[in-house]
């Protein structure tokens, strides 16, 4: 574990490391509001079906007399079940009879109606346009909106899959650079998609290259950072979620024509496409695959950027070689997914992580859709996500610095967990109270997420470190997937869901006191250094049990 003292020799805290966490940070920001771009993008406004009484200045101008809106309504579309318009039928006739006052609801039957075969009637007062009004999403379409988020979710899970190897093999700024492109083309082509299998395709890769990107980040951020500071900085990157939820409401508020929308949270990451190129390569990753002369040539680069230049000469190979000499050794010995499972110490960490990550995702969707009764405003509950995420993950650093990784992160599934629980127990006409517990568990979640990011790269050595973490990127993903068909147990009781939603935290919260502590310990970079912390842990343990026996005595 040399590299730690080359990294302090470097500065492993310095203007380098501020400048990285701004950049990486304000990227974070903008990827995350592609998360909840289809709240607005394709929100579903009020609709009726295209009539030619009320559509049609010919068909009106052959209206004897004067007839209002409201009249011409009444005889163009038949009442809905909430006695509203309807938004899917309308009458194939005018039905004059209905403007007597003394008519009724047998006054027309259900074959005086046709479906919408003109089209409807969008609603624009909240948005002029989203991909509902410009694809008629809606009535029997109104299950490919749904479908269009599967699949974005699904180009976020695969894309994990593929991207956590690749960056252990190709390196993290490459993989995060392409990203940068492949999401900055995909978005931006996705505002000018002709058909709407053109649009899924393209949010699929726009999906696919997220991962990505939150997979580089995260582990350029923790490898070239000094231990005493990586619980910080990778708090501050979750905050970029955090500050994306206000930056979507407050761009989605600005742009109501969901094609500018799209351009205005992809365009971007041409910039951040560019900036990226800035990026050092994570010397830690270069120097344990064996790549010497370009792992000296960015410590180098980092030292002149932290004012270290007085380290430059000492920077030499053979000064890289003699320290990394055991890292070299056992680091070029091909790893894969099957060695995580492979290996027993490595297979207890890959399981629970994998599960921990798999409950943020499960979780967040089941809490998401109860603070959805919470109003009818999505510009406000969006900034009101923001609002608890923020203090959740500013405590949970709190937390992390002063009772570890591991307390915190079973505290933090328990709590979230329990609120949900506690709601299965809470009246329907409570709903204040149950809005509360619903925010409560939302930020148990959000601290689960913040500690999960630092906690699972610190589990695993370089070597594997973006494969394992890819892996647990698929879990939420599946999770996420997975979460909302849960709600479909509410035929069998309303308090069904809430029982799942709140036992899987509550149970992958007792798992996570399985983990090892990794606070304060440097990051491991090959597997034998995994093995070597096990059995340091167990000689531990043993010690300790051996002296509270002989005080026994």
């Amino acid at each position: 574990m040399a590299f730690s003292e080359l990294l302090d020799l470097v500065g492993g805290l310095g203007r380098f490391q501020v400048l990285q966490t701004v950049a990486l940070m304000v990227s974070i920001m903008w990827l995350s509001t592609q998360n909840m771009l289809e709240n607005f993008s394709a929100a579903v406004p009020s609709h009726r079906c295209w009539a030619p009484l009320l559509d049609n200045s010919t068909a009106q101008a052959a209206i004897p007399g004067e007839l209002s809106p409201e009249a011409l309504l009444a005889v163009s579309i038949p009442p809905g079940p909430n006695q509203r318009p309807h938004q899917c039928r309308r009458f194939r006739q005018p039905q004059w009879q209905l403007l007597d006052p003394n008519a009724t609801a047998s006054s027309w039957s259900e074959a005086d109606t046709e479906p919408c075969v003109d089209g409807w009637v969008y609603d624009r007062s909240t948005f002029t346009s989203t991909i509902v009004m410009k694809w008629d999403l809606v009535c029997d379409s109104h299950a490919l909106k749904p479908m269009a988020q599967s699949i974005y979710l699904a180009g976020i899970l695969v894309g994990a899959a593929a991207c956590g190897p690749a960056s252990d093999r190709l390196g993290r700024r490459l993989v995060l650079t392409w990203s940068y492109l492949q999401m900055a083309v995909t978005g931006t082509a996705a505002a000018f998609a002709p058909t709407f299998p053109v649009y899924c395709l393209l949010r699929f890769l726009l999906a696919f290259a997220m991962a990505g990107i939150m997979m580089s980040t995260g582990s350029l951020l923790i490898e070239w950072t000094a231990a005493r500071a990586r619980t910080l900085v990778m708090t501050l990157n979750s905050l970029g979620f955090s500050f994306g939820h206000f930056l979507m409401a407050a761009v989605a508020y600005g742009v109501r024509d969901w094609t500018l929308l799209q351009l205005a949270l992809s365009v971007p990451f041409f910039l951040f496409f560019l900036c990226s190129w800035w990026l050092a390569e994570s010397a830690r990753w270069l120097l344990t695959t064996g790549r010497l002369d370009q792992g000296l040539q960015e410590l180098r680069r980092v030292a002149a950027i932290n004012r270290k230049g007085a380290v430059w000469d000492s920077l030499t190979p053979e000064v890289l070689f003699s320290a990394m000499r055991e890292e070299l050794r056992v680091g070029q010995a091909p790893a894969s997914l099957g060695t995580l499972l492979r290996i027993p110490s490595l297979r207890l960490r890959t399981c629970i992580s994998t599960l921990c990550w798999f409950t943020f995702g499960f979780t967040f969707f089941g809490l998401a859709l109860d603070l959805q009764a919470l109003g009818s405003n999505i510009f406000l509950l969006q900034t009101l996500i923001g609002v608890v995420d923020i203090p959740a993950k500013t405590g949970t650093f709190l937390l992390l610095t002063h009772l570890g990784r591991r307390p915190t992160q079973a505290t933090s599934m328990l709590l979230a967990g329990l609120c949900i629980l506690a709601n299965t127990l809470v009246p329907q006409e409570m709903g204040a109270l149950r809005s509360a517990l619903a925010v409560l568990g939302l930020g148990g979640v959000g601290a689960a997420f913040t500690c999960m990011t630092i906690y699972s790269s610190e589990l695993f050595p370089t070597v594997l470190r973006m494969t394992a973490v890819g892996l647990g990127q698929m879990a939420a993903r599946g999770g996420a997937i997975l979460g909302p068909l849960v709600r479909l147990l509410d035929v069998h009781g309303t308090w069904l869901p809430l029982l799942v939603y709140g036992m899987v935290p509550v149970l992958s919260g007792l798992a996570t006191l399985l983990l090892p502590e990794t606070q304060n310990l440097p990051l491991p970079d090959t597997i034998q250094d995994v093995q070597n912390q096990a059995v340091k842990a167990a000689t531990h343990g043993t010690l300790g049990n051996s002296i509270l026996k002989s005080t026994r005595f």
